[in-house]
């Protein structure tokens, strides 16, 4: 019999009253099981706060600090993660994942949400290498930045939209997951993001002195999608803001795609914050052929970004 992998608790476990089946993911600060509802006999899914620089599951239940000094970076964590539950029940939206509950036990957090077969985009992209069809990205897409413009709204940011964090369902019916970077969106443009994965990350996150805003979403969206055509992640905002050398998406991929299309990648993707869309809005109407991609701005000089000493 294998191990338990990474403290993860085991199968027949009940927290509140949901009785564990299986695990199901992992990541640097959380693992996923699929759980029964006793109460309804509904699948969910149930995502427990276990960051595994700093935490550790102890002979039973609970979870523990490893080391004293990080008890309080495991407490903000905890705090977080549980915030971020709260955030995602009040975004109700076909396109993002819903939360049925929140609760704490075993000294951390946890979130139950749907549960929802399908597959994961990024292992998608992966398995394809690339190449994935216009109607897959008009299915996608829309839909995802119909649900970014919800949380827009709502005044938050993802700030970690990557292939990974996006879930498809049957029919190719998208779900965006992952809303653990939304950390410090009560004070938009003021504070560096927490979450900068290379490739999908503009340059904004990378630097403390920054704004991010909608822009910074509609940056990943682009490279996700680009992403999706090319088969890899696009070259790093920092090694593009140094010297961009990404030949744009409308010259390499003209001949298999609809011009809207390349045109929304490069509109999306654009080095300077100022020069993107606005707002998810923009870039769907854009992929959607509703309104015309705007010319870069003269000179289309990456802005100026201030190193966090």
């Amino acid at each position: 019999m294998s191990p338990r992998p990474r403290d993860s608790l085991p199968i027949g476990t009940v927290l509140d009253c949901y009785r564990v089946t299986k695990l199901i993911g992992s990541g640097g600060f959380s693992l996923i099981y699929l759980a029964e509802d006793e109460d309804s006999h509904d699948e969910v899914a149930i995502k427990e706060y276990l960051p595994k620089r700093f935490g550790a599951r102890d002979e039973g239940a609970a979870v523990t600090v490893l080391r004293e000094d990080k008890y309080e970076s495991f407490q903000r964590g905890r705090r977080l993660f549980y915030q971020e539950a709260r955030l995602l029940a009040t975004l109700r939206h076909p396109n993002i994942v819903h939360v049925r509950n929140c609760f704490l036990a075993n000294n951390t957090a946890y979130l139950v949400m749907n549960y929802e077969p399908g597959k994961n985009l990024g292992r998608y992209i992966k398995k394809r290498q690339g190449g994935l069809s216009t109607n897959f990205l008009m299915t996608v897409f829309p839909p995802l930045l119909d649900a970014l413009a919800l949380i827009h709204s709502r005044q938050h940011l993802h700030l970690d939209i990557k292939p990974s964090n996006i879930h498809l369902r049957p029919g190719g019916n998208p779900l965006l997951l992952d809303f653990g970077a939304a950390y410090h969106l009560d004070d938009v443009g003021d504070k560096k993001a927490q979450v900068v994965t290379p490739g999908f990350s503009p340059i904004e996150q990378y630097y403390a002195s920054a704004k991010v805003g909608p822009c910074t979403d509609v940056y990943a969206i682009g490279a996700t999608m680009r992403a999706c055509i090319e088969g890899k992640p696009p070259p790093s905002a920092v090694e593009r803001h140094a010297k961009d050398t990404l030949h744009p998406a409308v010259e390499s991929f003209g001949r298999h795609y609809p011009r809207e299309i390349l045109e929304s990648i490069d509109w999306a993707m654009r080095v300077d914050p100022e020069d993107r869309p606005n707002s998810a809005g923009e870039l769907r109407d854009a992929l959607l052929g509703r309104i015309p991609v705007p010319k870069p701005m003269k000179g289309g000089a990456p802005a100026t970004v201030q190193e966090d000493e």
